[in-house]
């Protein structure tokens, strides 16, 4: 399959994207999977709502709330393209942004599961032979929890990947700096002769969740007779 330079730009620049977005949501992930999981405070309730919110509210809405925060008139891009210089709208990194937040739940979800099926008898039992809550974190929840941290990071990524109403509404759809496969095909659709195009990049993003499913699908395996000893 030969892919003209506007589509191999689109392609290099989604999985840039989503990888971009998937590494940095991966602490914050597993931050927040941990503090509901392991943690009882007032307003657990809303904060898990909060992070779901992705998953119920139209994209476009995501993606208005974004350019409302993080535009450079935003509450937060204001200040943050004044003082140190980072601008989100209309940027890759934007688009970055929005993808990170879109498969931000599935990731959390997932880590969140598989922490709360971890005996936290052996970490008590990790406890008492002197290590620190952070060894214990590191050598015995982390490893215990592996699959779906790996399931989390794939679906996330998977996510990322076909992300496209946040993402044309918080920073359009600019050929080379913002146009990802979806919406480099929405743009195919929108012109006499773009079927072609449209064919081949949807074929490709087919493609690519097969192989991201398909992937969560063996690491979680592998990883669980890891764990087992298997």
């Amino acid at each position: 399959m030969n892919l003209t330079p506007e589509e191999t730009t689109a392609l290099l620049l989604s999985l840039k994207v989503a990888g971009t977005a998937t590494l940095l949501s991966i602490p914050f992930g597993l931050f927040f999977a941990w503090l509901l999981a392991r943690r009882d405070f007032p307003g657990k309730a809303l904060l898990d709502a909060a992070i779901h919110l992705p998953l119920i509210l139209p994209p476009v809405v995501t993606g208005y709330l974004l350019l409302l925060l993080f535009g450079r008139r935003g509450l937060i891009g204001a200040w943050l393209a004044d003082t140190l210089g980072i601008v989100f709208a209309f940027r890759w990194t934007g688009a970055a942004l929005a993808c990170a937040v879109m498969g931000f739940p599935l990731m959390v979800r997932a880590m969140r599961l598989s922490l709360e099926a971890v005996d936290q008898k052996l970490e008590q039992a990790a406890g008492t032979l002197g290590a620190n809550a952070a060894m214990v974190f590191l050598t015995v929840t982390l490893p215990l929890m592996l699959p779906g941290l790996l399931a989390g990071v794939v679906l996330s990524f998977a996510r990322a990947l076909g992300e496209f109403g946040a993402t044309i509404t918080f920073v359009s759809n600019i050929p080379g700096e913002t146009q990802t496969l979806p919406t480099a095909l929405y743009s195919f659709t929108q012109v006499p002769g773009g079927d072609g195009p449209a064919l081949r990049l949807t074929l490709i993003s087919i493609a690519l969740a097969v192989v991201a499913l398909v992937v969560s699908e063996i690491l979680s395996r592998r990883a669980t007779r890891l764990v087992s000893g298997q």
